[in-house]
């Protein structure tokens, strides 16, 4: 999960879903890109619609953990919603969901297996993104509505921020337990441009297609800290 400062000063009585974009720009229409929102209302996480009736997401947004200890979220808690690039607008559509499937193996984001489907009720009528795979080099974009700095409030509009794919050896020597064959991670030397708290179970992109899931990190944009994602292509299998 990401984790800010904020974040940091609190731990010890709450620990929050990892989760705007730092250092990014306001993204043009992506309806394929979907906002979850809680049984109260209230906007968590990211994901990413890979057919009109499933969304695909991070194993720790279908759960919720607070000072009194971790559940799993309900499929009939979960709303997902499609189409809105403003938050603060209605227009869009909003689905209910039916299913919540989470990896067998997820425990924890730093260990891996960070990823989720969520079937829905209706089909959306947005064309989904499809999925890919992305090596050292290339140059992916992340999307999401989350915090735009570390204390920084989340965004109310869609942002995104282009970011290189760093190979396997370099995000395993500053992402404590990294796995290269579950995930991947992206970011600059120095900082100043990623995913923050908010941005959990959004989608990073590599030529129009999904590769990986907004997973953890320490902090925002923090020089030589890279964001690490859940490597889409290692469980097309299973999604």
């Amino acid at each position: 999960m990401r984790i800010s400062a904020l974040v940091l000063a609190v731990l010890v009585l709450a620990a929050t879903p990892a989760a705007a974009v730092v250092g990014g720009r306001e993204a043009a229409d992506q309806p394929w890109v979907v906002a979850l929102y809680d049984a109260n209302g209230n906007f968590y996480c990211g994901g990413a619609l890979i057919a009109a009736d499933k969304v695909l997401t991070a194993a720790h947004c279908t759960v919720e953990r607070t000072a009194f200890g971790t559940h799993e979220r309900r499929a009939g808690d979960i709303r997902v919603v499609a189409g809105r690039r403003d938050l603060g607008r209605k227009d869009g559509r909003e689905a209910r969901v039916s299913i919540v499937w989470r990896h067998p193996d997820f425990r924890s984001a730093a260990q891996g297996d960070d990823i989720a489907t969520l079937t829905l009720v209706e089909k959306l009528p947005y064309r989904p993104v499809p999925l890919g795979e992305a090596g050292p080099g290339d140059v992916g974009t992340v999307l999401g509505w989350g915090r735009t700095a570390e204390l920084a409030p989340p965004s109310p509009t869609l942002r995104e921020v282009d970011l290189p794919v760093l190979d396997d050896q370099a995000c395993g020597r500053v992402l404590e337990g990294f796995r290269p064959d579950a995930m991947l991670c992206a970011g600059y030397p120095d900082g100043g441009r990623d995913a923050c708290e908010g941005d959990s179970g959004g989608p990073l992109t590599v030529r129009g297609a999904l590769v990986g899931i907004v997973s953890y990190g320490k902090g925002c944009a923090r020089a030589g800290l890279p964001g690490a994602y859940t490597r889409v292509s290692r469980y097309r299998d299973r999604i």
